[in-house]
This record gives C-alpha cells, structure tokens and sequence, in this order.
C-alpha cells in the first residue's frame, strides 16, 4: 500500500473518533452544568479546555466559548469541525481505497453538519455527531476488506479512542468541580454495560474502574490499547523469538500491561495522572507509527535536468 494512502486511512479513523470524542467531553459539561445548578461554570469550563484539552482559557472563560473552540472552531483543527473537514479531506485522498459507502457517509456527514447552525451548542449537535461517528465506523467495518487498509483505519480510530477517554476519566478525576462520574458514563455510552457488569452496584471508583480497565467495553482504556496493539501485530507480525521490535507496540504494550496489573486502588488514587501517562504513551506510538509507515520527507518530483 502507498504511504500516502496508510497515512489517510489512518488519520480518518483518528478524526472521525476525535469529533466523536470531542462532543462526548462537551457533553460530560453541558450535563455538568444541568445536573448541578451549582457548579461554577467559569472553573469547569477552564478545566475542559486547559487541563483536559490543553487549550488556552481564561478566568471568565464560559460554556459558549468552550462550544466556539471544540465544536465549532474553524482555526482549531482538533474541533469537531476541523475533525470533519479534516476526515473528509482524507478520504478525498484515498478515495480510490474507501468504498463507495464509507465515501458517502463521510462526504454526508460533513456537508450536513454545516447545515445544522453554529449559533450555540445544543444537544443535538453533540448527539448527532456521536450517531454519525457510529455510522461512519460501521460503515467501514462492514463494507471494507479488513485488510491492511482497513488495519490502518482501526488503528487510527483506537489511538484517539484510548486517547479521548483516558481525557474523558480524567474530567472525572479532578477534584474541585470535576464533573460526577453517571454523567462520565453517560458520555461515554457506558451506563447500561457498567451497571450489567457490576449488576447494579455503583460507587465512583467502581465507575472509574470499569471505563479505564474493562476488557470487554469497546471504549474503556485497556480495550482500545489492545485493539491498537493487535492492528499493528496485524500489520508488522513479530518475527524475533525474543522482545519486541515494533516500537509503537512496545509504548502501547508497556502503559496497558501497567495498567492492567497495577493495584486498582493505586490508579484510581492517582487518577489523572494515569491518564496523562497513556496521553503521552499514545503519543509516543503515533510518532513511532508516522516513522515507520508513512513518508515523512517532501514527495519527490521531476525536475528538469541541469546542463
């Protein structure tokens, strides 16, 4: 496969997650501020852009301009509008790799969501983009030959998905104002699954738990490192009898095995800064994929030649 056409397949499954996960983070907000009409907007608006986000706030700094930077920001590619355009751009790109469905939906969803106003965040942009993240996912997964193209495309999606809700958990962690952990779940669809999984139980550490360290939720922490790292088995089998050679599974290998055999009170006690941790781990991977895959010097061209 040509480097270019990996590298777009890759950033698709990364955008399309990042707009989904993005308006899972706006929305922990808006239920924040509806749920408890005494939280103090400015503080938890400041925390969403500069502490789990990392973007710049100020101290009056409210939810209608946290709605203007991550949902509807144009100069802010890390937006849900910048997600979409970039997405689209994309799979412009490889457009001759996607199928015909995957095109449509992702061409759709970026022509309907300039449609839908940009006045204020309501819930409907924020669900809407979630549903159409989910359909452009399944789309994929059902009409794509799960072959390397389709490898690179899950492998970008389970990047961001580890990133975004090691933010998403983070946002619960904080102390002073940090959002409640039902409206975390809620985000993150996770409600219905955690209180099967715990048959009804709920305290605040088992909800923390369940979202960083449950195998079998497809948004916790630890599901979306190991689909990441099984992509790139997939991609690069092993073939040394002895340690790993692939540089972007050994960062992602490393904080999941820390994770997963860390002593549960431990990580929870230390909550965000875990969360920093896989952040900087998935980083790392990245920039190991981008070395490795994907051509990282100006493409060459013909140039006439010099007498």
């Amino acid at each position: 496969m040509l480097s270019r056409i990996a590298e777009s397949l890759f950033w698709i499954g990364r955008y399309v997650e990042r707009a989904d996960g993005t308006a899972r983070i706006v929305d922990v907000l808006r239920l924040q501020l509806l749920e408890d009409p005494g939280t103090d907007e400015a503080r938890a608006s400041r925390q969403v852009l500069s502490v789990i986000m990392g973007l710049p706030s100020n101290d009056e700094v409210t939810f209608a301009e946290v709605g203007r930077q991550l949902v509807f920001g144009d100069e802010n590619q890390s937006s849900i509008n910048g997600s979409w355009l970039a997405a689209r751009e994309n799979a412009r790109r490889a457009r001759e790799t996607l199928s015909t469905e995957l095109w449509e939906a992702i061409n759709t969803t970026w022509h309907r969501w300039n449609g839908l106003g940009r006045q204020t965040v309501t819930e409907r942009h924020l669900s809407w983009v979630r549903e159409r993240a989910a359909l452009v996912a399944g789309v994929a997964d059902s009409t794509m030959s799960h072959d390397d193209a389709w490898d690179f495309l899950v492998l970008g999606r389970s990047l961001e998905r580890a990133d975004m809700t090691a933010r998403l958990v983070a946002t619960g962690g904080l102390r002073h104002g940090g959002p409640p952990w039902s409206a975390v779940l809620s985000s993150c669809g996770a409600t219905q699954s955690f209180m099967r999984s715990q048959r009804g139980l709920y305290t605040d550490e088992l909800a923390a738990t369940f979202l960083v360290l449950d195998r079998e939720f497809p948004r916790s922490v630890v599901f979306a490192l190991s689909e990441a790292e099984s992509r790139l088995s997939a991609l690069s089998p092993e073939s040394q009898r002895i340690g790993v050679s692939d540089e972007a599974r050994r960062q992602l290998g490393g904080i999941r095995t820390t994770l997963e055999y860390r002593a549960t009170p431990d990580i929870i006690a230390d909550l965000p800064a875990q969360m920093q941790r896989v952040q900087r781990a998935v980083m790392a991977s990245a920039a190991a994929i981008r070395s490795r895959y994907f051509l990282s010097g100006p493409t060459p061209s013909w140039t006439e030649e010099l007498v």
